[in-house]
């Protein structure tokens, strides 16, 4: 395969006796390394041409040089203010500078008069608020819209005459003052010889340098173009099909060099593939089948998977140039950055500053980033494991400055105090950068090759940023300055640079231009992604661009197309990857590029490929009894058996393992909204305080009503003993307070309605009574503690009452027991535990049942139904709530059979596959 460059080289070479003054410009500076390259085995003796790209030749015309975006927004902002009398604050001029400065760039590279298209926009926006009826007027919005209108061919004349005076400005005023002085430059070059390779869709001012050049003799343009595309009507060659026809040139000079290349033979292949990380998975496929990479191209139409395509590129990839534009807002530097402004944008919101407290969140965001995370380790052990242990065991919500040195104090080295000034209050943006400049240059000393590439770019923004604010004093609040910083990294990339001649090509489409490989793998090739969607962020509408000739989506839909086309011309092997699915990362569709590729070739190979799965039996969780397991069963036996853990068995006898066997506890986290079983926890607590006194006691309405003053304090008291460092006076927490204080308040007003009738005799027996016994089960030679807390003992008219508190929500159906193997379904475990409590008391006391006895559950979040008791009956018109010896006995049947299970050495702890929670 001989390539465009090398074609074009050979023209250049025949004509040139000598390359002194010769100059080669070429749409980018990574073609050049190529033309250099190819030029050292094509000329034997002699000088090289000057070689370089278009951006470096136009400001060489313009005498102009070309600044950076943030540069120009601060002092677009200065002259904004001149002109507006009541101007934006500068975090709200960003939010709409960066596209205004974009507009004028356009209208500046297409040669449009400023005053007429400024003009004409101001009528359109008149006309479209142009509202006969009294009754609809203009808002402040609207007035303030429009003279924000009228006012941009003013802004835009007071900046271009500025930029001027300096000699600098953006890409479209150097473009403009080219146009300008592209005489006098010809005419001061007129011993050059200029090449123009590789150029396609051009502006208006480029088209008229490029013709301006062509008509004094002094240049010549090649042109990368297949007779295929040329000579149809295909979008591809729209842009020089326009210049064969309108420029005056070309009605006396055919366009040489329109080559035959698209129709030979190819192996093309157009593979749909379900979800992004499978086109890559299977593009790295592609590649391990390549005997070697040196002539191949890996093309992602959509950067953004970078990461995952160099997480997949196959073993045999030695060298991997990238050369694409990375978005700043995916570096993992960004999302650090972004932690740093929220810990101090949220301490002022939640006005934490005077007290130097940040939100917890916000301290661990920065401590377990990975660029921060590496820094922090003392031998073994890192701090910010450490740190977050103590504030979750301590439920510290807000941690003080104070807090973070001393946990600080044992780091040693220079990243310490770098570290430690994250966290100190500064006094102005000026000390904030410097803080994020210095951090910058504390994690370069830690980072490999490509992470010093993200620092480096984030370091010299801030510099620069630090530069101008302490210029301009534009930035006075940390909100705007994190406001500015997100709408740079929107429109920033990251630039990689690598050695273009060796190894495997990862490169975006634009980055394609001029070069080509004999193997091409192309990502991405959907309908929104290749083409992009037809989204233009401007304050031009479509068809003022129209009008004034300004380019549309139809224009950048025509670019790729080229760049797409081009690229297949004359590659030999083409793999074309489209994501199949309809998700947030794509619209599932391929592009209209492959249908139209289709259409003109009736070679193409195509398939779809998925994940590899493979068909395994799905494997039990299981864990097989020995005698280490066996021993500790028996410790647990000794110690004693809750009911909560033998519900725990039943529903699932896996975790019953990892907990009582393994001891393996649930990770503690900080508790910022009380959690359901701390408000249980308060609950009991509060109603234990206030019926603790009258154990052994008959209560009366009296002492009801002296507990119910006494309610909300000791709600209070316990929420304080229970939610640590927690606060309770506002947010959701403040609900879940009244929640827990009105469970206490209607439960004891149902009680005084129960008192209230004096037929009703309430003795309190016991509060939180703890109870255990050991019982012998057949076939284990040791006995077995059983162990519990009941909430509440009382006696209602003559009737043993054993009482559990639940917070959540219990129906009688729940309670409801016909047959002793109802016991094991889940929604019977309540009664499980019931009758457990009722078995410890009665063994306690030993019980005479003669007297009755009945068990059951107050549910606070179905109080209305009162006491929910245990229902042995089946008939729901004659319920039996009576707890009988013989019952009892049934149960503990039952349940030695289920101790039986947990100790069976042949019967494996195994995980049901129909756990519903």
């Amino acid at each position: 395969m001989q390539s465009f460059i090398s074609e074009t080289l050979e023209i250049i070479v025949q004509k040139e006796q000598s390359f002194e003054n010769v100059e080669l410009i070429l749409p980018s500076q990574r073609a050049g390394v190529f033309v250099k390259e190819l030029l050292k085995h094509k000329i034997s003796a002699g000088f090289l041409p000057k070689i370089r790209n278009i951006g470096d030749f136009i400001e060489e015309v313009s005498e102009m040089q070309k600044v950076d975006s943030i540069q120009l927004l601060f002092h677009l902002y200065g002259l904004y203010k001149e002109v507006e009398e009541q101007p934006d604050n500068f975090a709200a001029f960003s939010t709409w500078a960066f596209t205004v400065v974009q507009d004028f760039n356009e209208i500046d590279q297409h040669l449009i008069d400023p005053k007429k298209i400024f003009e004409y926009l101001y009528d359109v926006h008149r006309i479209q608020q142009w509202n006969l009826s009294e009754e609809t007027q203009e808002t402040e919005l609207l007035k303030n819209h429009l003279a924000f209108m009228e006012k941009l061919y003013q802004i835009y004349q007071k900046f271009y005459s500025f930029l001027l005076e300096r000699g600098i400005g953006y890409q479209g005023v150097i473009y403009r003052e080219s146009v300008k002085k592209i005489a006098d430059f010809i005419q001061k070059k007129k011993d050059t010889r200029y090449y123009f390779i590789g150029f396609n869709a051009l502006n208006a001012a480029e088209e008229t340098l490029f013709q301006a050049m062509l008509e004094a003799g002094v240049a010549e343009v090649y042109w990368d173009i297949d007779e295929s595309f040329y000579e149809s009507t295909h979008q591809a060659g729209s842009f020089l099909r326009k210049y064969a026809t309108r420029w005056p040139y070309y009605k006396r000079h055919e366009i040489a060099n329109v080559v035959s290349n698209f129709k030979k033979e190819k192996h093309i292949e157009v593979i749909g593939a379900s979800k992004n990380i499978t086109q890559i998975k299977y593009a790295g496929e592609l590649l391990s089948k390549l005997p070697n990479f040196n002539n191949t191209a890996l093309v992602l139409a959509d950067e953004s998977l970078l990461p995952i395509t160099l997480n997949s590129l196959p073993e045999a990839v030695k060298a991997v140039n990238i050369t694409m534009g990375y978005p700043l807002k995916d570096v993992p530097t960004t999302a650090l950055i972004f932690s740093l402004f929220r810990l101090y944008l949220n301490q002022d919101k939640l006005q934490k500053g005077k007290k130097d407290m940040f939100y917890y969140k916000d301290v661990i965001s920065v401590l377990k980033h990975p660029a921060i995370y590496k820094l922090l380790y003392v031998s073994d052990t890192n701090i910010s494991e450490q740190f977050t242990e103590q504030i979750v065991a301590t439920n510290t919500t807000f941690v003080s400055y104070t807090k973070i040195v001393s946990f600080f104090a044992e780091l040693e080295g220079n990243s310490k105090s770098t570290l430690l000034s994250l966290f100190r209050p500064f006094s102005n943006i000026q000390e904030f950068l410097n803080r994020i400049i210095q951090m910058l240059e504390v994690l370069k000393d830690g980072a490999n090759e490509l992470e010093k590439e993200y620092l480096f770019r984030f370091y010299t923004a801030f510099v620069q940023l630090q530069n101008l604010h302490d210029s301009f004093q534009y930035i006075q609040d940390l909100k705007t300055l994190q406001q500015f910083f997100r709408q740079l990294i929107q429109s920033e990339s990251l630039s990689f640079q690598g050695e273009p001649l060796q190894g495997l090509q990862l490169m975006g489409v634009l980055e394609t231009r001029v070069l080509d490989f004999e193997n091409v793998i192309i990502t991405s090739v959907n309908e929104g992604i290749l083409p992009g969607n037809h989204q233009q962020n401007s304050f031009i509408p479509y068809d003022i661009k129209v009008s004034f000739g300004l380019p549309t989506y139809k224009e950048k839909d025509a670019l790729f197309s080229y760049h797409f086309f081009r690229l297949l011309q004359r590659a030999k092997n083409i793999y074309l990857l489209y994501n199949t699915e309809h998700d947030v990362f794509g619209s599932g569709e391929k592009s209209r590029f492959i249908t139209q590729l289709q259409l003109m070739r009736g070679d193409i190979r195509e398939k779809s490929v998925s994940p590899k799965i493979h068909n395994t039996t799905p494997i039990v969780k299981e864990v097989q009894k020995n005698a280490a397991v066996l021993e500790k069963l028996q410790q647990l036996a000794s110690k004693g058996i809750s009911p909560s853990a033998l519900t725990n068995f039943l529903y699932n006898p896996m975790a019953f393992y990892k907990q009582k066997v393994l001891k393996i506890k649930e990770f503690d986290d900080v508790e910022e909204t009380v959690a359901a079983n701390t408000m249980g926890t308060v609950v009991h607590d509060t109603l234990e305080a206030l019926y603790k006194p009258f154990e052994g006691k008959f209560i009366t309405v009296e002492n009801i009503a002296e507990m119910q003053q006494k309610t909300k304090a000791l709600v209070v008291h316990y929420f304080g003993e229970h939610f640590k460092n927690g606060d309770i006076t506002t947010g959701k927490n403040r609900l879940i307070f009244e929640v827990a204080n009105r469970f206490v308040v209607n439960f004891l007003t149902r009680e005084k309605q129960l008192l209230s009738d004096p037929a009703n005799a309430l003795k309190i027996i016991a509060t939180e009574q703890t109870l255990s016994t050991e019982i012998v089960v057949e076939g284990l030679d040791f006995p077995v503690k059983i162990h519990g807390q009941v909430d509440r003992i009382d006696e209602l008219n003559g009737v043993l009452r054993i009482i559990d508190y639940k917070s959540g929500k219990v129906d009688a159906l729940n309670l409801k027991v016909v047959d002793t193997e109802d016991y094991r379904e889940l929604k019977h475990h309540k009664a499980i535990q019931v009758m457990l409590y009722t078995f410890l008391y009665t063994q306690h006391v030993q019980h005479d049942f003669k007297k009755p006895v009945e068990a059951g559950i107050y549910s606070f979040k179905n109080l209305q139904k009162g006491f929910l008791k245990m229902n042995f009956s089946s008939n729901y018109r004659s319920p039996d709530h009576a707890v009988t010896q013989e019952r009892l006995d049934d149960f503990l049947v039952e349940l030695k059979g289920y101790i039986r299970e947990i100790f069976q050495m042949d019967l494996p702890f195994v995980e049901p596959d129909d756990l519903k929670y």
